[in-house]
Formats: C-alpha cells, structure tokens, sequence
C-alpha cells in the first residue's frame, strides 16, 4: 500500500496518516484541538505531539474550549508542570487566549467549521503533488487565514501553522497523488 513518505514506519503516525490527516473535519472541538495542538507543535516534530496528544486531551478539558477560555493563572501554573504537554508558557497562554477567540467567531458565524470552510466555498482544494517537496509549508490561501485569525485576536498563528491545520482538517489534499489516502479522500467529496 502507498503512502506518503513523511509516514515513516512509526505505528502512531501511519494511524494518523491513513484514519485522520486529510479527512474533512467539521466538528468544532476538533477544529479547537487541531489549533491547539499545532500552535504547540511549532518548533518541535509532530511525532512529538501526536505522542502526548491524549495528555493534550485530559488537560486541556477533553478541548472544550469554553472551559479552555477561562483558565486563569492557577490553571496555568498547574499547566506548566503537566509533563505530558509542551510546557512553554506562551503557547500555553496563546492557546487560552485563543480559545476566546474561537468562542468569538462562534457566536460571529454559528460555528468556527463554517467560518474557517467558508475560505474555500465549502469545497476542499485538492493538489496534485507527485513529490513531497512540491508540498508547500504555507499559500496564499493559509497567509489571508492567518492574517485574518490575527485581526480577530488569536496569536501563535501563522501562515505554517494555519497550513498545517487546513492540511489535517482536509480544507487542503495533500496526499501525494501516488498515496492510497489521495484517491479515497476524492472519492469522498
């Protein structure tokens, strides 16, 4: 079975490739966790991530970013000796003040999936790569989105980050046309 290469033979990032990586996501708490977790990832490997994920879940309140946006400095305290997360104080408190944010856009267009879908006319954009170096680490598409998350208020944001959330929440395939993930997510839409 072909997939893309960045797979490697690591079990958990095979999972993540072949259930996750590409599949529109139109689940809100979904969309939060995937920010998050990508705004952590900055500067580290996303084998590291994906390996404390599920300590990412217990102490960020399963991303319930309702409850997320009302951690106080207590919180972050607490947050700061979870040795199952990255435990930087700025992305710590980027992802608080984020989670307002995100509640923002809620209430501004009835959900974040629609808001953020709304950049691509509900459509995702599909790539023909043949070759992982033909795969950008961030468009036009993920600079109007970040500068646009910027203007809202959200931090630790940039156009890297926001492509790589649009790549994991399937706004964008990037599947190299040779992988076996390409066809199915065509197939879907």
């Amino acid at each position: 079975m072909n997939r893309c290469p960045w797979t490697g033979t690591d079990e958990l990032y095979v999972r993540y490739h072949d259930e996750e990586w590409g599949t529109p996501v139109h689940d809100d708490r979904k969309h939060f966790e995937f920010l998050v977790l990508e705004s952590a990832q900055a500067g580290l490997s996303w084998s590291t991530i994906l390996k404390k994920r599920d300590n990412y879940r217990r102490a960020y309140d399963y991303f319930d970013a309702g409850r997320v946006a009302e951690y106080d400095e207590k919180k972050v305290e607490h947050l700061l000796l979870d040795e199952g997360i990255v435990r930087n104080r700025r992305k710590i408190a980027s992802s608080i003040n984020n989670a307002g944010c995100f509640l923002a856009i809620q209430r501004d267009y009835g959900s974040f999936d629609s808001y953020i879908w709304g950049f691509v006319d509900h459509s995702p954009v599909v790539n023909r790569w043949k070759h992982m170096s033909e795969i950008p680490a961030k468009t036009p598409l993920s600079d109007r989105i970040s500068m646009e998350l910027k203007g809202k208020g959200f931090t630790f944001i940039g156009s890297t980050i926001i492509y790589a959330h649009l790549q994991a929440i399937g706004i964008v395939n990037d599947h190299l046309v040779t992988c076996f993930r390409y066809e199915q997510l065509c197939a879907s839409y």
